[in-house]
């Protein structure tokens, strides 16, 4: 084989194998067998002329010069896509598709409509959205942006600052008339908390109050759950006490079906962060999208706008 050989197709083969390290799931990610993902790899490194992978049972790794030449590829594909986009301008912008990953329960209630929304405004372009509150890595999962809840460790990702989600205590109106209703954070001590378990200081609540001083309550219960919309179950059904995302719970409170407990006092807002993958942010319908999301998510109720949002 000779430098022709290089295809794009398997250029791209190696570029997700690299991320993923798997053949079999990059095999299942295009749909064809893996045996067409092992002869893509290996027509590729036989028309560099060297060993790009280095295959155990269990993994797939980059050699030295598979590292160098992946950092090429992407480098390449992007500038590539970028290209095939500026010719096909305007229309072109607007069809292929995003893959967008989102905190679970902020993605089930709110931007799964503001996806539907704008597919509506660009029905060429299709949407793959991951629910998951877990910290996925966006390369290796072919993942362009994701929406994410709380802080964030340091990362090569680009970041967009969207808002702040307001939260408030809140239960159902039975609990409360069973168990009494906290009239100062202290009284929380010996109630049922709803905590969330993926949520770092759950046992702790940080309450500001109208003086504006700081109260530290011990926050216990023997409920503890990994969604939020299990949260909102276990309110309705007059389990406890949680704190929650007003987003979470709006209409429930609307509806009267929960209410806030020591209104008075608030807990810290948890910023909403926007992760782009930064070979990706310069595609046309990914930038189309950041911009949209960017713009929409202020509206969501009990969403505080970011200033760098705007």
């Amino acid at each position: 084989m000779d430098k022709s050989d290089i295809t794009l197709e398997r250029m791209r083969t190696f570029a997700r194998v690299a991320e993923r390290g798997s053949l079999s799931a990059v095999a299942r990610e295009l749909g064809v067998g893996q045996s067409t993902v092992t002869r893509h790899l290996r027509e590729l490194e036989e028309a560099v002329g060297v060993p790009l992978l280095s295959r155990t049972t269990r993994r797939v790794t980059m050699t030295d010069e598979g590292s160098r030449y992946y950092a090429r590829s992407v480098e390449i594909l992007r500038l590539v896509e970028q290209a095939s986009d500026e010719v096909r301008g305007t229309r072109g912008a607007r069809a292929g598709t995003i893959r967008v990953s989102c905190t679970a329960a902020f993605g089930v209630l709110h931007v799964s409509r503001l996806i539907f929304a704008f597919q509506d405004l660009y029905p060429d372009i299709g949407i793959d959205l991951s629910l998951t509150d877990e910290r996925i890595d966006l390369v290796r999962e072919g993942i362009d942006i994701a929406l994410r809840l709380g802080p964030l460790a340091d990362s090569s990702m680009r970041m967009k600052a969207l808002g702040q989600s307001r939260r408030l205590l809140v239960a159902a109106p039975a609990y409360l008339s069973k168990r009494g209703r906290p009239a100062i954070p202290q009284e929380l001590i010996g109630h049922e908390g709803i905590r969330m378990s993926n949520v770092a200081g759950s046992e702790t609540l940080a309450l500001q109050g109208p003086d504006g001083k700081y109260h530290a309550v011990p926050f216990g219960g023997r409920l503890r759950v990994d969604h939020g919309l299990a949260v909102r179950e276990a309110l309705v059904a007059g389990r406890g006490i949680a704190p929650a995302h007003r987003w979470l719970v709006g209409d429930l409170l609307e509806a009267g079906r929960i209410e806030a407990v020591l209104p008075d006092y608030s807990l810290p807002s948890v910023p909403l962060n926007m992760l782009i993958v930064p070979e990706r942010a310069g595609i046309a319908r990914v930038r189309l999208l950041i911009d949209f999301l960017a713009n929409e998510i202020g509206n969501v109720p009990g969403m505080d706008r970011s200033p760098a949002g705007r």
